[in-house]
């Protein structure tokens, strides 16, 4: 894989920004586009040299998109707008999820790019039927933003059955780590604990907290959503990227008390959100099977190191939280 040329979009985010990492490590050449509404230039600007370039642009710009797609490999494309935003502007979640995906896979085709991988979301599934989920199980997303992204994934399918476009979904269950949202309208749940733990400030459980997820360290998930992109195995395939593990809200929130020795800490059930997700674990057998992918770090384990990132990094808990909105999905 090295000196491939390679075109990351939504670089500057958090899943995005490791990506940028571990594949400029490697001694590719990167070109990261993100416009910078939830990506932030600070994630990734110690990179920026001879194989690292960034650009501040909007994938809807096709024009901008067709020039920077030109000469690409590769194109890792993770740029979109976030769940609990399509909840106060379901549109323009459309338009960028969805619709400037399609340009993005009309632009790379013309372009005759060699491999094209469309980050989706286990948002697409909606609440599990069957555990654990794998490939096959329905797909009834729960709100504009799993629909946005099943209608990418469709479009991407599309783009390789039709003209032969060699492109691979992924569905990355939850990540966490450093660089995670806890701010506005993109903040996620463990960073949103960690740092109410830490300031004194309830954590807040929406529902009865019996609703579960399937975490996976940032740095697994980036990895293995780089090697599903360069697998041939997986050229038209869709691929879930999980820890294969369930744990619910509740008991996740009383591990971050263990975690941050914060035992005295306070938990807080609130009515539920709007379009949550009641279950959701992961099979990533198929993954394991065509790429090897075994994620590596425990949660317990990666809460432990986000907590050690947020203090080796010397950011404030109370500076940070600042940016928080603990109701998120409305204007």
């Amino acid at each position: 894989m090295d000196n491939a040329r390679i075109l990351v979009t939504g670089g500057a985010g958090f899943i995005g920004s490791e990506l940028v990492r571990q594949l400029a490590a490697t001694g590719n050449v990167v070109t990261v586009v993100d416009n910078l509404t939830n990506g932030k230039l600070h994630n990734i600007e110690e990179l920026f040299g001879n194989n690292v370039r960034f650009y501040q642009a909007d994938i809807r710009n096709r024009d901008m998109m067709k020039t920077l797609m030109q000469g690409q490999d590769k194109v890792f494309h993770l740029a979109c707008l976030g769940v609990r935003h399509s909840i106060h502007s379901p549109l323009e979640n459309h338009e960028v999820n969805a619709t400037a995906t399609l340009y993005m896979l009309e632009t790379a085709q013309e372009a005759n790019v060699k491999r094209f991988l469309y980050c989706s979301s286990s948002e697409v599934y909606g609440t599990a039927t069957t555990v654990p989920m794998n490939e096959s199980h329905p797909t009834f997303p729960m709100t504009v933003y799993g629909g946005s992204k099943l209608a990418g994934e469709a479009y991407a399918r599309a783009y390789f059955q039709t003209y032969g476009l060699p492109v691979t979904v992924v569905r990355p269950f939850n990540s966490y780590g450093p660089r995670s949202h806890h701010e506005g309208d993109s903040g996620e749940v463990i960073p949103k604990f960690i740092l109410r733990t830490m300031t004194g400030r309830p954590m807040l459980v929406f529902g009865d907290g019996t609703q579960t997820r399937d975490f996976t360290y940032v740095s697994d998930t980036a990895s293995g959503i780089i090697r599903a992109g360069l697998s041939q195995n997986t050229i038209g395939e869709t691929i879930n990227l999980g820890s294969c593990r369930e744990i619910s809200i509740s008991e996740l929130a009383a591990t971050v008390k263990q975690v941050t020795g914060k035992s005295e800490a306070e938990i807080r059930y609130v009515d539920p959100r709007p379009g949550d997700v009641l279950r959701l674990f992961a099979d990533s057998g198929k993954a394991q099977k065509l790429f090897g992918f075994t994620p590596k770090i425990s949660l317990r384990d990666g809460l432990a190191k986000l907590l050690d990132w947020y203090t080796t990094e010397g950011l404030s808990f109370e500076d940070l939280l600042a940016g928080e909105k603990e109701i998120n999905w409305k204007k």
